[in-house]
């Protein structure tokens, strides 16, 4: 080989050499970008699940007691209205007793639910419109009018009645008010009675 071919070849600085070398890869890069994800991930997570926590407590045990009571309040006036299109004298009985009962309780359930932060005498708007009892009102009057009125109001009476049972456990179970619970113990043992007797007809004449 010629010696001079060698001196004539370009000579290169280490320093020019690494900064035209391809970058090499940091090991381990991968698995931190996973990890961040991951973690962001996670909690974006656990934030979505604490608002929809809050969201829920916000409508929780008050806006129950809240429908609970207008639930009644609204029971009561169909079950007044309805007394004169009973042509069964047990059901009418059975209605008499269903409007008394309603009468002690949406009197009843003032005080406690006051003591838990609810006044019956104030209206919400939201909670009035949902238990207003429109659609039951139309279909009782279709079934009066077409002379089935005692049977369907015997069965849809006992589903409304029925969902106050639940409506009242829910509010049991997530109450720590002793004058509440007494309150919704008194009021479904009352009530139970009376469910039974509405079912019971309607399984007999439905």
């Amino acid at each position: 080989m010629n010696p001079d071919q060698n001196q004539n070849q370009p000579q290169y600085s280490i320093d020019y050499l690494n900064q035209i070398a391809p970058a090499s890869k940091k090991p381990g890069m991968d698995n931190k970008k996973f990890l961040l994800l991951a973690g962001g991930g996670i909690l974006l997570a656990i934030i979505v699940g604490f608002l929809v926590l809050v969201s829920s407590s916000a409508s929780g045990p008050k806006e129950k007691m809240e429908t609970l009571a207008a639930r009644m309040q609204t029971l009561k006036k169909i079950a007044d209205t309805a007394q004169k299109n009973i042509k069964s004298s047990e059901l009418r009985s059975t209605n008499s007793s269903l409007t008394i009962f309603l009468t002690n309780a949406n009197r009843d359930v003032a005080a406690p639910l006051a003591a838990n932060g609810v006044d019956v005498k104030k209206e919400n708007k939201k909670i009035t419109a949902a238990e207003n009892g429109a659609k039951l009102t139309a279909k009782l009057e279709d079934a009066r009018l077409n002379a089935v009125f005692d049977r369907t109001y015997a069965r849809e009476m006992g589903y409304q009645l029925e969902t106050v049972t639940v409506l009242m456990r829910d509010i049991y179970k997530n109450t720590k008010s002793k004058s509440l619970k007494e309150f919704l113990e008194n009021t479904n043992a009352n009530l139970q009675p009376i469910t039974k007797k509405m079912e019971n007809f309607n399984a007999t004449n439905g």
